[in-house]
């Protein structure tokens, strides 16, 4: 497949995770640094996203979130296209910077 056939993907991470206890917070923040290491930008609390190029590299993706998972709580992916994401609107508040500026820094890849 040629660069400019690859496919640009968004892949969420949607999570709810226990916080009642000093491990589950400590568990709970560790998989939210992973998430921002990993190149995530927090779109709200418990939902991140960020851009894959193509099928495989979104399934790497999921593949590190599976490994990096806290012990309790419920973690979901989703994956949408480019297209699919930027139809996406906010209806209450103000888009951060990062959101922004996301849809530009897709011209880049």
């Amino acid at each position: 497949m040629k660069a400019e056939e690859t496919r640009i993907l968004w892949l969420f991470v949607f999570f709810d995770l226990p916080v009642g206890t000093t491990a589950e917070r400590r568990s709970a923040t560790r998989f939210r640094n992973f998430l921002k290491d990993d190149g995530y930008m927090m779109l709200q609390y418990s939902v991140y996203a960020r851009v894959a190029r193509g099928e495989d590299a979104a399934s790497k993706h999921v593949q590190r979130v599976t490994k990096n998972l806290p012990p309790k709580g419920s973690v979901r992916a989703l994956q949408v296209t480019d297209k699919q994401y930027a139809r996406m609107r906010l209806l209450l508040g103000e888009a951060k910077k990062n959101e922004r500026v996301a849809s530009q820094q897709m011209v880049l890849l």
